[in-house]
């Protein structure tokens, strides 16, 4: 039988993990008596955790929040999760960085060798995904952001779009995205009626908040898909707006590695079919270009015009010829 400490956090941890845990099932998890579980559950009591008896047939244990921040209990697992999740902060775009370091040390300080042992064999290096100099979603206007969303409470804000003048808005906020170390709005805008996309970082909320209003459900009821389809351009699916078929003279295996969201056709020892998309047709031609190979349209049309117009401005570009003159 585990020692008292140790049966005493794995309880805190099942009570942790789920809403309403039946007595039974708790001395059957922990292998103890069901007057050890209602025991050891009055010793998390004294230490200042609000657990609440549940009534009922089997009757129950369930963890509620307390007035006061009791000790932070957490088991070996949790423990290099956490350290983990601190380490790799730089890639959230929050600007909790050095926060995020003073956590970790604090944590350090109290960890165990063999825990510290564990993490520190667990060597990794995070890149921020963002490019140096780009500004950060600051933690209030993440918080003020997701208070909005959480009360369904119309925001209103200055917005700077790229370098122009502020901008005031007045939005449903709906949904807040992290990607690629920036921070997004999704709302409904009231004065365009229609779905945007707002850079946290460019956001000066106002307050107080307006009127509550009813939630909208994003085009296509996922948010996730809705975000990704308006990053590739489309404003309906989550797909590229102009997908072609092209025919490279390379093979497939050698293609396969750079060709992204794009499938492969093996066509041979030399040759492969690749079908691949973008934001536009021209922004398609050139990035099937980098593959620095004979290049065969099968469709659309609409990729072949664009390898046309491509050409005619790397034909000038190489001549030495000035745009406009």
């Amino acid at each position: 039988m585990p020692s008292t400490t140790s049966r005493l956090l794995m309880l805190l941890s099942l009570l942790q993990a789920r809403r309403e845990w039946p007595g039974e099932v708790l001395a059957e998890r922990l292998d103890i008596s069901h007057r050890t579980v209602r025991r050891d559950v009055d010793r998390l009591r004294e230490l200042g955790y609000a657990i609440r008896a549940v009534k009922g047939p089997h009757g129950g244990y369930r963890l509620d929040a307390g007035a006061e921040l009791p000790p932070l209990l957490f088991d070996d697992d949790q423990v290099i999760a956490l350290a983990v999740a601190l380490r790799s902060a730089t890639s959230t775009g929050a600007g909790i960085e050095e926060a995020a370091g003073r956590a970790l040390a604090t944590i350090s300080q109290v960890m165990p060798t063999r825990l510290r042992r564990r993490l520190d064999s667990l060597r990794f290096t995070t890149l921020p995904a963002r490019r140096e100099g780009t500004a950060q979603a600051a933690p209030g206007v993440l918080l003020a952001l997701s208070a909005s969303i959480r009360a369904r409470e119309v925001l209103r804000f200055d917005y700077a779009e790229h370098a122009g003048p502020l901008h005031r808005r007045r939005v449903e906020p709906h949904h807040l995205v992290a990607s690629r170390g920036r921070w997004y709005l999704v709302a409904w805008d009231l004065e365009r009626g229609n779905w945007r996309i707002f850079r946290a970082d460019r956001i000066t909320p106002h307050v107080p908040t307006g009127p509550r209003f009813a939630e909208r459900t994003v085009p296509g009821g996922n948010v996730h898909d809705f975000v990704r389809a308006r990053f590739r351009g489309s404003a309906e699916e989550n797909a590229w707006p102009c997908r072609g078929t092209v025919i490279l003279l390379l093979p497939a295996h050698e293609v396969l590695p750079f060709a992204g969201d794009g499938s492969v056709e093996p066509l041979g020892a030399d040759r492969c079919r690749l079908t691949s998309g973008s934001w536009s047709w021209e922004a398609l031609a050139a990035s099937l270009g980098r593959f620095d190979a004979d290049i065969y349209v099968e469709s659309p049309p609409e990729l072949t015009a664009a390898f046309s117009r491509l050409a005619d401005r790397f034909a000038a570009a190489a001549a030495g010829t000035r745009p406009g003159l």
